[in-house]
């Protein structure tokens, strides 16, 4: 055991991760010059055409150091704030930590958040320059960043370029000299903590876990501690570039579990996995998950229900920060409520229904829960907009908070606090990290950045600003609730929960993005958003018309009018029959307001 040594790498988003490890596996001859390609560990599609990590990669790689030949486990780990859970799951997997700062753009919030995570758990940090080949590189200054940050002395700090290869030794060696081998009784009956799993459609589902105490054989009798159920171990092996079956894995190893288990809801994240006839107790693992964006999601076909329903089960064991309930909708039928961790999260969820499981879906406005205390005095806590009490039975609502931490450059500031208080912000604190980089720190509600607000906070820095946030709670607010109607029907799938200084102009402006998109028909649609029985917005949507007085030529204007009159009632009698079609482009369009 002494040999072994589990880390992972965490950094920034683009701060080069995945391309560092790339180096790492050449370096230690994990895979061959014809296995080789770039961001080799990004397996999924989605991840090589977007260039971002969505799934961590546990891969084993063999290094003789100073004649002494060691097992080093290596988990590559996203960067973005949406994956986060991802990253806190890894980090319990092992014993050291790779912080990765790019020489170039220094320390930004994801580091700090990460690193925070990596702290909590107790695990050694190597801190890393990256990118020093870079013309931009500001090495002493990042430098003086990471001490400031982690203390430390700066020789410690081992400068390195995924690129060019530089520092992959020194790396290697301060892995195996600074990093403490893994803790545990190899003699101790079996625990071994899942954290993550896949699903494969001819061997069921594949459980990676790491042995914290004891060894696990190929067909032992083996029981999830967290389901209680048992299974035949029928194939146990180590994680290389392909798995690898062994015959034991033992204490300190990070291994994986075939044991023919079809169920997706059988295998939880965090859970442990014991000998069957030995009574130990489970592991503490993960907390659990605080989805922080809500959103519908629900089949274009209806009779898809039942299939969705498989496909996100099968979703939730490869994304466990993946949250999902049934719930129904008056416009749409039957589908799912879900909670994700951001805006990227949703939309990587939703093209991998559709590329992973060929399921086309609709996504409705995202909120967030709230709580609603009614005049009886009981609170309710509301997932959406139509699960709202009736405003004559309704005292106040309350709305989820959050503390904001915004790193940006000096220059930024005043767009960034102007962005920030037009979303309801309060700014609590402002801090210079160095004379060029501020920290400021917001409270605001969570309602308001779960539309558009990274995305614009990242237009108005040029990309610079980085965002981090964590709840703090509940506060009172001027809420209402604003529906949509079409033709005088109410579209339960597009109202939402809205603080009314921004009501008049949200609704506004939803009404004329839904002209726009909704297609004329044979008769005219009229478009209103309204506050209870009070309407605040209308715009129409004009009708298709047939030139029905073609065929007169000449003669008195009475036998126009005749037609027009008789045009004029089929239109009516339609409208009142007619039903109006809303294009998925219509659910989506209300986030991307501006």
């Amino acid at each position: 055991m002494k040999h072994i040594r589990n880390f992972c790498i965490i950094a920034h988003i683009d701060h080069g991760k995945s391309t560092l490890a790339d180096r790492l596996l050449e370096y230690t001859s994990t895979v061959s010059q014809r296995e080789a390609q770039a961001q080799l560990l990004d397996n999924m599609d989605l991840e090589r055409e977007r260039g971002i990590t969505i799934k961590s990669h546990a891969i084993q790689m063999n290094y003789v150091h100073e004649g002494q030949e060691y097992v080093l486990n290596l988990i590559d780990t996203p960067g973005h704030v949406d994956f986060s859970y991802e990253v806190s799951r890894s980090i319990a997997a092992c014993e050291g930590a790779l912080l990765i700062v790019d020489a170039s753009q220094g320390i930004q919030a994801q580091t700090i958040s990460n690193l925070y995570l990596a702290l909590e758990q107790d695990l050694t940090i190597i801190p890393i320059l990256n990118k020093m080949d870079l013309p931009g590189a500001m090495p002493e200054e990042v430098k003086d960043q990471i001490i400031d940050l982690i203390g430390g002395d700066r020789s410690e700090i081992i400068p390195a370029s995924g690129k060019t290869g530089m520092g992959i030794k020194e790396i290697l060696t301060a892995v195996i000299e600074r990093v403490p081998p893994p803790v545990g009784d190899a003699d101790a009956p079996l625990q071994a903590l899942i954290f993550d799993s896949v699903f494969n459609s001819f061997r069921g589902i594949i459980a990676y876990f790491k042995v914290v105490n004891g060894e696990i054989r190929k067909n032992d009798k083996v029981k999830f501690v967290a389901t209680g159920k048992e299974y035949i171990a029928d194939e146990v092996g180590i994680l290389k570039l392909n798995p690898t079956p062994k015959e034991v894995v033992k204490t300190g190893d990070v291994g994986y579990i075939i044991s023919g288990i079809k169920e997706a809801r059988e295998v939880k994240v965090g859970d442990t996995i014991v000998l069957k006839d030995k009574q130990v107790a489970g592991i503490q693992g993960f907390e659990e998950v605080k989805p922080m964006v809500f959103a519908g999601i629900y089949p274009v076909d209806t009779d898809e229900f039942e299939e969705l329903r498989e496909a996100m089960h099968k979703l939730q064991l490869n994304d466990a920060s993946l949250v999902f309930e049934p719930e129904s909708s008056a416009a749409l039928g039957f589908g799912f409520r879900c909670g994700f961790l951001g805006m990227l999260h949703m939309e990587i969820i939703q093209e991998r229904l559709e590329r992973e499981f060929d399921m086309t879906v609709i996504t409705t406005v995202p909120n967030v829960s709230y709580i609603a205390h009614t005049t009886k005095g009981d609170p309710r806590v509301v997932n959406n907009p139509s699960e709202l009490p009736d405003p004559s039975k309704l005292q106040f609502v309350e709305e989820p908070y959050i503390k904001a931490n915004i790193i940006t450059k000096a220059e930024f500031v005043g767009p960034v606090m102007s962005l920030c208080i037009q979303k309801r912000g309060v700014i609590v604190n402002q801090h210079y990290l160095t004379s060029d980089r501020v920290e400021l720190v917001f409270e605001m509600p969570m309602g308001e950045i779960v539309f558009d607000f990274y995305d614009k906070l990242k237009t108005i820095s040029k990309g610079y600003a980085s965002f981090d946030y964590h709840q703090i709670g509940f506060k009172q607010s001027d809420l209402v609730k604003m529906d949509i109607m079409l033709n005088g029907e109410h579209v339960d799938a597009l109202s939402s929960l809205i603080h009314r200084s921004n009501a008049y102009d949200f609704g506004k402006r939803i009404c004329e993005k839904l002209r726009e998109l909704i297609p004329r028909q044979q008769f005219e649609i009229a478009i209103q958003a309204s506050i209870g029985a009070k309407i605040i917005a209308r715009e129409n949507v004009r009708a298709l018309r047939k030139d029905v007085t073609a065929k007169c030529y000449g003669g008195d204007i009475s036998r126009k009018r005749k037609l027009l009159e008789k045009q004029k009632k089929g239109k009516k009698r339609m409208r009142q029959v007619g039903n109006v079609e809303i294009p998925q482009s219509a659910f989506m369009a209300v986030l991307k307001l501006d």
